[in-house]
C-alpha cells in the first residue's frame, strides 16, 4: 500500500471514528451515563474507548460483553449509514475489550494445556467473529491448530495440537504413521 493510500485510510478511519464517538456521545447523553470518548486508529480500525475515573460512574452497566456487542452494531449501522460503507470499528467500554482479551488468552492456554494432557480437540464456547479472530491469533502463538466451526451465534473455536506436535504426541503414544507400523 502506498503512502498516499495509508493516509487516505487513515483519514478514513478517523472520520469513521468521529462519526461513532457523536453517535456514542449522544446515546450516552440520552441514556445518562457519563464517560469519556476517546478515538484511535489501531490495525485498520477505529477503536473507540469510553471509560471514567469516577469510581461512582454508571458506565460500568454497559461494560458486559452483550451489551458492548450490541452497542458496537448499532454504532457501526450510524457510521454506516452516514458514510455508505460498512464499519469494521471497535468498541470498549470501561476496559471491558482488554479483560475479555485477557479471559479469551487464558481459555486458549488451558485448551492447549488440555491438548498436552491428551484430548485430541478442544471446542470453546460461542462468540463473536472479533473474538475468534483473537483465539485464533492466541492459538497460533501456542503452537495450536483452529478452525471456526458451527453457524451463528453457536459459530465456535475447535483447538487442535500444531501438525508437528500432534505427530510427534500420536507416534509416542504408539499410535504412529502407517509408515511406522509397516516398518515394525
Amino acid at each position: 500500500m502506498s503512502d498516499e493510500q495509508s493516509s487516505e485510510t487513515r483519514s478514513a478511519l478517523e472520520i469513521e471514528g468521529d462519526i461513532a464517538a457523536d453517535y456514542i456521545e449522544e446515546f450516552l447523553d440520552i441514556a445518562d451515563f457519563d464517560g469519556d470518548i476517546d478515538i484511535e486508529v489501531r490495525s485498520g480500525r477505529a477503536y473507540i474507548g469510553v471509560n471514567s475515573d469516577d469510581e461512582d460512574s454508571n458506565l460500568s452497566t454497559l461494560a458486559s460483553p452483550r451489551v458492548v456487542s450490541a452497542l458496537q452494531e448499532l454504532t457501526r449501522l450510524a457510521v454506516q449509514q452516514k458514510t455508505g460503507e460498512f464499519s469494521r470499528l471497535v468498541l470498549d467500554v470501561q476496559g471491558s475489550r482488554e479483560q475479555r482479551e485477557h479471559e479469551l488468552e487464558e481459555l486458549v492456554q488451558d485448551a492447549a494445556e488440555r491438548l498436552q494432557s491428551g484430548d485430541d480437540r478442544v471446542a470453546l464456547p460461542g462468540m463473536s467473529s472479533y473474538e475468534r479472530k483473537l483465539v485464533h491469533d492466541f492459538a497460533r502463538a501456542e503452537g495450536l491448530e483452529s478452525d471456526s466451526e458451527g453457524e451463528g451465534r453457536r459459530r465456535h473455536v475447535v483447538l487442535t495440537l500444531g501438525g508437528d506436535e500432534a505427530t510427534s504426541e500420536h507416534e509416542s503414544d504408539g499410535q504412529g504413521s502407517s509408515a511406522d507400523e509397516a516398518s515394525n
